[in-house]
């Protein structure tokens, strides 16, 4: 009798430390997507409160700031606060109509930092979405970014609407601006995508000649869900966004687009 209270109250402590622990990583894991939500708001918000231009009628006894001289300028002062917190910001990546809304980061020295650290660079399951470390934001021909696709519909989540064309309908145009400049780019592909069976690795084209940039099209454009009516030819500047995506093992899904030209 007494071994069996003693198994008895062994299972009854093992259950509670389970409970316990259940609880917790519940606990962490709303705390964790609370603060996620709370934190890329905030930096929107900081973001939308930059002026884009000085006032016209200036305070009296005060000057007008100086004027951006070109759209680098412009684009610069429109995030430094956002650089200045965290030098590795790169730029800013929205698609209107969605909660696709959110700051670009790349760490060259270590790729993979903002898939597991906020902004403010604490643990996060959330991350940050974040550029390839192979690209150059001002100078690639492509520009490769990852983001999670989070349970709650947000990060890259919305990414995989687009295997349906009246999404894409709806939302051809991804806008990612750089400390470099602004950038609206129109969809032109969108696919899934199973790593264990496929040989074409769309995230290694980055730096393209021609030929490459050829075969980078013409792979994408094979596997497109459906025909956009738009292609990209050599000397358009492109942008890669993938995401998981769960209709295969390690799948992902991919949507390309490239800037549109004034």
């Amino acid at each position: 009798m007494k071994k069996k209270k003693i198994i008895s109250i062994a299972l009854i402590v093992l259950f509670a430390a389970c409970a316990a622990f259940t609880g917790m990583t519940a606990y962490w894991q709303w705390d964790d997507q609370r603060r996620s939500a709370e934190d890329f708001d905030a930096l929107a918000q900081l973001v939308a409160d930059t002026p884009q231009a000085p006032e016209q009628t200036p305070a009296p006894g005060t000057e007008l700031p100086e004027e951006p001289k070109n759209e680098a300028e412009a684009a610069y002062a429109k995030y430094a606060e956002l650089y200045a917190l965290n030098n590795d910001f790169v730029g800013w990546i929205a698609i209107d109509g969605t909660n696709l809304d959110y700051p670009v980061m790349q760490t060259v020295n270590s790729p993979d930092y903002y898939l597991k650290h906020s902004f403010e660079k604490t643990y996060s399951d959330y991350g940050v979405p974040y550029v390839d470390e192979a690209c150059a934001v001002d100078q690639s021909n492509n520009i490769v970014i990852y983001g999670h696709h989070m349970k709650n519909k947000t990060m890259f989540s919305s990414l995989v609407n687009y295997a349906n064309k009246a999404y894409f309908d709806e939302h051809p145009v991804i806008r990612f601006d750089t400390l470099f400049g602004f950038g609206e780019y129109r969809v032109i592909a969108a696919f899934s995508f199973d790593t264990n069976n496929e040989t074409f690795r769309y995230n290694e084209y980055t730096d393209m000649n021609e030929e490459k940039f050829d075969e980078f099209i013409s792979e994408c454009m094979a596997r497109s869900a459906y025909d956009t009516g738009y292609t990209a030819e050599y000397g358009d500047r492109l942008l890669t966004l993938s995401t998981c995506e769960y209709t295969h093992t390690n799948g992902r899904f991919v949507v390309v687009a490239k800037l549109i030209s004034e």
